[in-house]
């Protein structure tokens, strides 16, 4: 059913990517597609184990995730990645192979993340014990042009999650439902 494509969730930790991308993901099932979600921190342990969090690492496990996308999206499933994926160079070069490409930015502010953080790994970073914390002491590109942003912070997940659905619909990826995304 439908062409595929693939939604690329980018953002900090804790900003919203895999509860959007699992929200998404049974949306897209409820609605008959076939669907695949690519977690980050799943991929981490399997397809990607052993890579560390150097930038040539971090490319490295961007790259593979976008490979399955694209193998995905030729083949007519949806894929759903939701990974860090801190530099815009691999996205930007990951969005040029897969084609239909959906790049949606969870955007939140580090003291709302910090508020959200059960582990308290930004509290830490911010005290500098633990280094290369991507958003305190290593970068986060943000997109400059992404097909969707939600700012976690401030809408609903049904909002945001509506806001993605409305994108896919008016790209012609998804039919219009007669019904609401919850």
């Amino acid at each position: 059913m439908g062409k595929g494509f693939t939604v690329w969730f980018t953002g900090l930790s804790g900003s919203g990517k895999t509860t959007l991308a699992e929200r998404l993901h049974q949306l897209l099932k409820d609605r008959e597609h076939k669907v695949e979600l690519l977690d980050g921190d799943v991929v981490r342990t399997n397809l990607s184990k052993g890579l560390g969090f150097s930038k040539e690492d971090r490319d490295t496990n961007i790259r593979r995730i976008g490979f399955v996308c694209e193998l995905l999206t030729r083949n007519d499933v949806v894929a759903i990645a939701a990974a860090i994926s801190p530099y815009r160079e691999i996205r930007d070069e990951v969005r040029a192979k897969v084609g239909n490409f959906v790049e949606v930015f969870c955007s939140c502010p580090i003291d709302v993340l910090t508020e959200r953080d059960v582990k308290g790994l930004y509290a830490k970073a911010l005290k500098g014990e633990i280094k290369n914390f991507t958003g305190v002491s290593d970068p986060y590109e943000e997109p400059l042009t992404p097909e969707v942003v939600v700012e976690t912070d401030k809408e609903t997940i049904e909002e945001s999650l509506g806001k993605i659905v409305n994108r896919l619909e008016a790209f012609g990826y998804l039919d219009r439902a007669s019904v609401g995304v919850g």
